[in-house]
C-alpha cells in the first residue's frame, strides 16, 4: 500500500529536489525547465543535505505522499540506488541528474569519481560567496528585513542619497553582505541595530552642498515641481547634524563620501572592518 495522498485537490504536484550537497545546481536545473510551463504554478521543495539512507526513504514517503516528482543529483553511488528502487517500489518518479553523466566519464576514462557531495561548490566558494553577499544586499537594502540586519558583515548607515545603495552593491560584489539602513528624520533606526557589534556600523558623511545638489537631480528625475523639504538646505542641514550625533552616541565610524569614487569608499570601509580581526571574516579582494 502506498502513503495516503495529501495534496490537496487542484493543487499542482510538487518537485522535490534531493542533494547531497545544498540542492542550488538541481534546483536552477528545474526552475529553469519549470520556466517553459509559465502556467503552471510547481512547488519546488528542497531537500538538501541528503546523505544517508534514511533521509532518502523520507524523500520519496514525502514525495509519494504528495504526488511528486524527484529531481535528484546524488554523487553517492549507494544513495542513487537506493533512491532509484525506493521510486520504483513506490511509484515515485525519479529523474537522476547526476548518475548518467558519471557513468559516462567513468566509462570513457577508467576513473571513478569521488562521490563527495558539495564538492563543487567548495572548488568555487569565493563565486557563491559573492553570489550570496549580492541576494543579501539587495534584500536587506534601504531597511528592509531588518530583524536580520544582525548577520551583515556590515551595516551602511546615512541619509538619503549619500550613495548607502551602491556602496553596499559594491562591497557585496566583493563577497561582503552588506546592508544599509537609512537615518530618517523623526524615524527611529530599527532596534536590531543595537544587536548588531558596533564596529560593523559604517556611517557615511557628505558635504551640505553637495547633498543639496544631489537631491535637486533626484527631485527633478521624479518630475517634482517646486521646492521640498527634501531639498531644503536647512532641514538638509539637521539631517546631517542628527546623522553626526548618532554616529557619536553609537561609537560607528564614519567614512566621508563627498565627491570620492566608490571604490575608495568601499576600501576605506573594508579597512574599519578588517582593523578588528576577530570582525573581518573574509578578506577584501583588491580592487
Amino acid at each position: 500500500m502506498g502513503a495516503k495522498k495529501t495534496r490537496k485537490k487542484g493543487t499542482p504536484p510538487p518537485v522535490y529536489i534531493v542533494s547531497g550537497g545544498s540542492g542550488a545546481s538541481g534546483q536552477q536545473i528545474v526552475e529553469t525547465a519549470l520556466a517553459q510551463f509559465p502556467e503552471l504554478q510547481l512547488p519546488v521543495i528542497v531537500r538538501s543535505s541528503v546523505r544517508t539512507p534514511e533521509q532518502v526513504e523520507i524523500a520519496v514517503k514525502d514525495a509519494e505522499a504528495d504526488g511528486g516528482t524527484i529531481v535528484h543529483t546524488l554523487v553517492d553511488g549507494g544513495l542513487r540506488e537506493a533512491l532509484v528502487h525506493l521510486g520504483r517500489r513506490r511509484g515515485v518518479v525519479t529523474i537522476d541528474l547526476m548518475g548518467p553523466l558519471l557513468e559516462q566519464v567513468t566509462g570513457q576514462t577508467g576513473s571513478k569519481p569521488l562521490g563527495q557531495p558539495g564538492l563543487y561548490r567548495q572548488l568555487r566558494k569565493d563565486y557563491f560567496e559573492r553570489v550570496e553577499a549580492i541576494d543579501f544586499a539587495v534584500s536587506h537594502d534601504d531597511g528592509k528585513r531588518p530583524e536580520e540586519i544582525p548577520s551583515a558583515d556590515v551595516v551602511i548607515i546615512g541619509v538619503s542619497r549619500c550613495g548607502k545603495t551602491p556602496l553596499s552593491m559594491y562591497l557585496a560584489v566583493h563577497g561582503w553582505k552588506a546592508a544599509n539602513v537609512p537615518i530618517v528624520r523623526d524615524i527611529p533606526l530599527p532596534g536590531e541595530l543595537s544587536r548588531v557589534d558596533r564596529r560593523r556600523v559604517i556611517g557615511l558623511s557628505i558635504d551640505h552642498h553637495r547633498l543639496l545638489e544631489y537631491r535637486k537631480k533626484r527631485e527633478e528625475h521624479m518630475g517634482r515641481a517646486g521646492p521640498t523639504a527634501y531639498s531644503s538646505p536647512s532641514v538638509i542641514y539637521e539631517e546631517l547634524e542628527g546623522a553626526r550625533r548618532i554616529y557619536r552616541e553609537g561609537g560607528y565610524s564614519v567614512v566621508e563620501v563627498t565627491d570620492k569614487p566608490i571604490e575608495i569608499i568601499a576600501d576605506e570601509v573594508i579597512r574599519h572592518i578588517a582593523r578588528n580581526p576577530e570582525l573581518a571574516q573574509r578578506q577584501p579582494v583588491p580592487y
